[in-house]
């Protein structure tokens, strides 16, 4: 068990080896540090083999690039609090 997240190094390791996993063939580990975003690109890419074409791969790229920058986190940070603001409304115009 981890007690401290990934370096960005460890990050780059893991993402470089469960791309070419997937590329080949194989599954994706648990417990990566990769973010759902880049774990659903993998598992797009898995799913497409044998014959994955550019976009996908070029999209788990985007992704764990998102990952690094924090637009992901972001990106899911807004998701919920558009959530959030929908249930108060919700709740405030109920009868």
């Amino acid at each position: 068990m981890r007690l401290n997240r990934p370096t960005q190094e460890e990050l780059r390791e893991n993402f470089a080896t469960l791309l070419e996993s997937v590329i080949t063939g194989g599954g994706i580990r648990s417990e990566s540090g990769l973010d759902m975003e880049v774990e659903e690109a993998l598992w797009s890419i898995a799913r497409a083999y044998p014959e994955v074409p550019a976009e996908l791969v070029a999209a788990a790229y985007r992704a764990f690039a998102g990952q690094l920058d924090g637009s992901n986190a972001g990106a899911r940070r807004a998701a919920l609090e558009r959530e959030f603001e929908a249930l108060k409304d919700a709740r405030r115009n109920r009868p």
